[in-house]
């Protein structure tokens, strides 16, 4: 239920956010003469009170999610740019998330069936590197050597969504979460693998196969499950610097440019976006959290 809410003033303080920044829309425009400055303004409601542009920008986007023209882009709307960008940076987001939570796992139930020994301080150390280095130090070395210097893969562009166009922007996304998934995934193995049901389901002579896959590993990821909505919002926020480092035609680059040139109506369009997307993403993950845990539903 909290969910709305949320919503509603994510819109009002961007949209009064946007509206204090320095400059706007048409400011960077050449001198105009006076009329058709004031007919300009008049046909985009910015000649109206601040809180009459608000009023009537929250009645076009609650009863007809309409998002408006954009200022920047005459001959498109926003909700025109969205169905444009989304796509591309849906597949590259579910794609990164996709490939961190396969990885992330992986390594950090490897590391923690091989507690204190090489192979764990190996896996731990590469996670502590790749949490402390952002992906927008991660975009540009791999374009330099991957791109420039050997000249494997193209350094922009789209190209469809090929393999090549999205092997090193999929790889900046995901290396991050890969680092905070596997450490996740480390803790909440060795919490469940000196639990009592575990030391029970070995004891009846089960298979340490079985009951790394059946027992302990549903258990162990709950956490990683808890960093789904988290993890979502990183993920959306870090694809809008990756898609403008690589050139790629997602809403990441609209927002960008967009913010630059004060083109208000694409920038609440896509902060309202992603806003609705990381609060889906958050209830999401609390249902297959409850799902995934008897205790919860228990109490529930």
């Amino acid at each position: 239920m909290s969910a709305i809410p949320t919503i509603f003033i994510v819109i009002t303080v961007a949209f009064f956010m946007m509206r204090a920044a320095p400059g706007g829309p048409f400011d960077g425009e050449r001198q105009l003469p006076p009329e058709i400055e004031q007919n300009i303004l008049a046909k985009y409601d910015l000649d109206k009170p601040i809180w009459e542009q608000y009023r009537l920008y929250l009645a076009d986007v609650v009863l007809r999610f309409d998002f408006g023209p954009s200022y920047k882009r005459e001959d498109f709307t926003v909700n025109e740019l969205i169905a444009l960008g989304a796509p591309v940076s849906a597949k590259l987001g579910l794609t990164a998330l996709s490939i961190a939570l396969i990885v992330g796992v992986f390594l950090g139930s490897f590391a923690a069936l091989r507690q204190n020994t090489a192979m764990d301080y190996g896996v731990m150390g590469m996670a502590m590197f790749g949490i402390t280095v952002p992906n927008f130090v991660v975009a540009p070395l791999l374009s330099l050597f991957l791109g420039v210097w050997l000249n494997l893969l193209p350094t922009a562009g789209w190209g469809g969504g090929d393999f090549a166009h999205m092997l090193m922007p999929v790889t900046a996304l995901a290396l991050p979460q890969i680092a905070v998934i596997s450490r996740l995934s480390r803790g909440g193995m060795i919490e469940v693998l000196r639990s009592n049901f575990v030391r029970t389901a070995r004891a009846k002579g089960l298979p340490e196969g079985m009951v790394i896959r059946r027992h302990a590993l549903r258990a162990g990821i709950l956490p990683v499950v808890s960093y789904l909505g988290p993890a979502t919002a990183a993920v959306l926020t870090g694809s809008v610097v990756i898609e403008k480092i690589f050139g790629l035609p997602g809403l990441g680059r609209y927002f960008v440019d967009s913010a630059l040139q004060r083109d208000y109506t694409v920038v609440m369009g896509t902060v309202i976006l992603f806003s609705t997307l990381i609060i889906t993403f958050n209830f999401i993950a609390d249902i297959m959290y409850g799902v995934m845990d008897p205790r919860v539903r228990a109490n529930r």
